[in-house]
């Protein structure tokens, strides 16, 4: 690895992994080494703050065309109306179109080595899940490096999960579920973005909670599974809620349960895990803006800037609150931490759920 203009991290072509078809089986070793790596991120990035102000030039006249926005889902799904927002306040913010690229695919794998691939000048940028922390924790086959090879740029919504059911599963409330499921091991399935998403360990862990067995179904994205659902081809989704609010509000699907710590503004009468019987239950996710490892220190900066005051905007606040999104305004430092904290929460629980995936 050396140092790249503007100060970050770059890594060599031999740092890069190859693409094979073996599974992770060892979620701990791989915490433990994304925990290094994310320490030694961290340690460089509080080295580079200094550095700001000799790289500025990088940044004066940026950006000077268009600026690709990678979202590795596919369109209609939960990412979309944020990623549209972003992209409508950052060409006002700019003067240069931002672009949406919708690569999905691969529980976000294909999407995400499009941006790790691309020019390290800040025009193609990724916006995604702490799904490329689980990745890494996952497959040890990437093509890519989820540290090494990405610079975190700004974070900017938490989302607590809903716990929803098609009407035809014969439960309605988190305990009718349990002992239903108790009772019909493997009669239900539930459903996931992506094999490896936080919804896919939130399935795994609530199982394993709960005493249960069910089928995990992964699809390619929110989009389509959220249309198979409501048709009843798959039962249980742990969902954010801005992708089923309306069909909970029109009775087509039957919201059991929160992971939030209190009750949910927009569900008011959907009650958290906790109070539904199944205390300890926590996963949750956040969505993030990456740019590739190398890009300039102080073009990085300036997004990360652009970005926090984009989400202090009161119609932008108000737009995320309404889906249930947590405004949640994190610059590079802080992301890298938070990357840290999820990589030991989701090792153990991808660990003690035993989950295994191939590729």
């Amino acid at each position: 690895m050396h140092i790249g203009q503007g100060g970050t991290c770059r890594p060599l072509a031999s740092d890069r992994r190859r693409e094979g078809s073996r599974n992770h089986p060892h979620a701990g070793l791989a915490a433990r080494q994304i925990r290094t790596l994310l320490a030694a991120a961290l340690a460089l990035a509080c080295v580079l703050v200094g550095t700001t102000a000799q790289a500025q030039p990088a940044s004066a006249n940026y950006p000077n065309r268009f600026v690709r926005l990678v979202v590795p889902y596919p369109p209609g799904g939960s990412v979309d109306p944020v990623a549209r927002l972003l992209s409508e306040k950052l060409t006002e913010r700019w003067g240069q179109r931002v672009v949406i690229d919708n690569r999905p695919g691969a529980s976000t794998i294909i999407g995400t080595e499009v941006v790790a691939r691309a020019p390290r000048d800040g025009y193609t940028l990724l916006l995604t899940a702490n799904t490329h922390v689980t990745n890494a924790l996952l497959f040890s086959d990437l093509p890519y490096d989820s540290i090494r090879d990405f610079a975190p740029v700004a974070t900017v919504y938490k989302a607590e999960f809903v716990l929803v059911a098609h009407p035809a599963v014969p439960a309605t409330t988190l305990r009718e579920l349990i002992a239903y499921a108790r009772a019909n091991p493997n009669r239900l399935n539930y459903a996931s973005a992506g094999a490896g998403n936080a919804n896919h360990i939130a399935g795994e862990v609530f199982s394993r909670m709960a005493g249960v067995q069910m089928t995990h179904v992964p699809y390619r994205g929110g989009g389509p599974l959220t249309t198979d659902l409501l048709r009843g081809e798959v039962q249980l989704y742990f969902a954010v809620p801005v992708a089923v609010l309306p069909p909970i509000q029109t009775g087509r699907l039957r919201a059991l349960a929160t992971t939030a710590d209190a009750r949910l503004s927009i569900l008011p009468d959907v009650p958290t895990f906790t109070e539904a019987g199944l205390p300890g239950f926590g996963i949750r996710s956040w969505i993030g803006l990456f740019a590739p490892a190398g890009t300039p220190e102080a073009i990085v900066n300036r997004i990360s800037a652009d970005m926090a005051s984009i989400l202090a905007l009161p119609d932008v606040r108000e737009r995320l609150e309404s889906q249930g999104q947590i405004p949640f305004i994190s610059a590079p430092l802080a992301m890298t931490a938070l990357m840290e904290e999820d990589a030991a929460l989701f090792a153990r629980a991808i660990r003690e759920a035993n989950i295994r995936i191939e590729r």
